[in-house]
């Protein structure tokens, strides 16, 4: 099922007036913020916007504050740009940004509480159990059972998960994701990784991604070259509907706006389950929300200037 998006009008980029890309940050992604920061930079000029790239420091806030800008297109991955922080700067400072505000931003970062607001809406996400301290990866060994993926709460990009299938491997990728802070485990689903971006109320085409590697982790998301994408994706019609409905149904559930990406695993049964929600996905030249853009007819400056054509609405609701 191929989908073409509405092109944002022409003159957009004049209406944005000038724009400040948010890149780096210090968080655990900063080296692919900056990536994606530039990349989208160099589509709004592109694009004909007046664009001017910003690499926040610890001086955040007089860093925003000093800023002669209309609005901002928020590429900060992680901790500090993808949690609210920045979002919640920004409403103080009366300036639109891109993406979902603080309150849904918030929530999807935190994994287990994204997958807790997503099962109570009656959405398949896999089972899962905290991992707070010894006993509760001995718990985890005695009820829960193997095999697993302990992941960081807090994390995204695949920093600090671990496939787990052997009891003597629990400890140490235990300690590996508690480097960042809490941890959990989630049921490994054996099957088929998918991802699939929306802008607006649209999902985008879905992509099915295949890697040698165990899973699609940090080295194959923006380093290999032998990485599989198809896009659009290889089910059929009523597969994809299926899917795209939960996508929409998750940012119902989650209050995410603007653009963003769900990742899902189908499994062997072909049922999907969803595995988390992206605000501020990647837009580096191995990323997703660009490659499925282009299948939906939107190049990269057309792709950015329609996510930050949102900012325009006079909507900034922070929730």
């Amino acid at each position: 099922m191929s989908i073409v998006l509405e092109k944002a009008p022409t003159d957009t980029a004049v209406k944005c007036g000038r724009v400040a890309v948010l890149m780096g940050g210090d968080s655990a992604e900063r080296e692919v913020s900056l990536n994606s920061g530039n990349a989208v930079y160099q589509a709004l000029l592109s694009a004909g916007v007046d664009a001017v790239a910003v690499d926040l420091t610890a001086r955040a806030f007089h860093q925003l504050a000093e800023l002669k800008v209309d609005r901002v297109f928020n590429v900060l991955h992680g901790r500090g740009g993808e949690d609210g922080t920045i979002r919640a700067v920004l409403d103080f400072l009366s300036i639109p940004s891109t993406g979902s505000g603080v309150c849904s931003a918030a929530l999807t970062m935190d994994k287990v509480l994204t997958k807790k607001v997503i099962r109570c809406s009656g959405i398949p996400t896999p089972d899962f159990i905290e991992l707070r301290n010894e006993d509760d990866c001995e718990r985890l060994l005695a009820d829960f059972g193997l095999p697993v993926f302990v992941k960081p709460v807090l994390e995204g990009s695949s920093i600090g998960m671990t496939p787990v299938h052997d009891k003597n491997d629990l400890f140490p990728a235990w300690n590996s994701a508690r480097r960042f802070g809490a941890v959990f485990a989630e049921r490994f689903i054996t099957g088929t990784e998918y991802t699939a971006g929306f802008v607006g109320g649209e999902v985008l085409p879905l992509i099915k991604l295949e890697t040698p590697h165990e899973f699609y982790d940090y080295d194959a998301k923006y380093l290999a070259d032998d990485t599989i994408y198809t896009c659009p994706s290889d089910l059929d019609d009523d597969s994809v509907a299926v899917i795209n409905e939960m996508v929409l149904e998750t940012v119902l559930a989650t209050g995410v706006r603007d653009w963003g990406r769900v990742d899902l695993m189908l499994d062997q049964q072909q049922q999907p389950w969803v595995i988390e929600v992206n605000t501020v996905p990647g837009m580096t030249d191995h990323s997703l929300i660009p490659m499925a853009g282009r299948a939906a007819g939107l190049e990269m400056p057309e792709l950015v200037v329609k996510i930050l054509a949102a900012t325009l609405t006079g909507d900034n609701r922070n929730v």
